[in-house]
């Protein structure tokens, strides 16, 4: 909770790619709140009072996940919504031509995008979407030490310039609206 609160006020995306482990992370507790209480929080360094504060979080989470059915997969209706609102600036950029650079460094990362709906993406899932499955991606490879290629290290490093430049104008946009 204190990271996530940290997080969605300084980069929305860094923010969603942290609720989807969040996410993954409660899912291999089984959705149980004993046991991430037991497993997972306990070992935080932070107060009781924190301690007990991220439990009633993750509690609230585990209630959401159970109630809207993405036990096993997807995501939270509140992770959809701040996904959808990134897209909907992202279409609002590239739309304007107040946002030149935005539209430079979108069609920088565009042949990424389409590598990656061609290799079987959800076709469903939006560009920003796409981008952020990718990032996530590598990141839980990097976790479990595998291999990244060379090819997939470069595409990570456009694309992660791309949706940070997206996350900037993200925030300007919610301390004084861009449109």
């Amino acid at each position: 909770m204190f990271i996530a609160n940290q997080l969605r006020k300084n980069n929305i995306a860094e923010y969603l790619l942290y609720m989807w482990q969040v996410e993954d992370t409660i899912r291999a507790f089984g959705c149980s709140l004993p046991r991430i209480r037991r497993e997972y929080i306990a070992h935080f360094d932070y107060t009781d009072e924190q301690k007990e504060e991220e439990a009633d979080w993750y509690g609230n989470l585990v209630r959401m996940m159970n109630e809207e059915g993405c036990r096993e997969k997807g995501h939270l209706q509140i992770n959809k919504v701040t996904m959808q609102l990134l897209a909907d600036l992202h279409t609002q950029l590239l739309a304007s031509p107040k946002f030149p650079f935005y539209n430079t460094a979108y069609y920088k990362v565009l042949p990424f995008i389409v590598e990656l709906r061609q290799r079987g993406a959800d076709k469903q899932e939006n560009e920003i979407e796409t981008c952020l499955n990718l990032l996530y991606g590598v990141m839980m490879l990097r976790l479990q030490k595998k291999e990244v290629t060379a090819s997939t290290q470069h595409a990570v490093k456009e694309v992660s310039s791309f949706i940070g430049l997206l996350s900037d104008y993200y925030k300007k946009d919610k301390e004084e609206p861009l449109f």
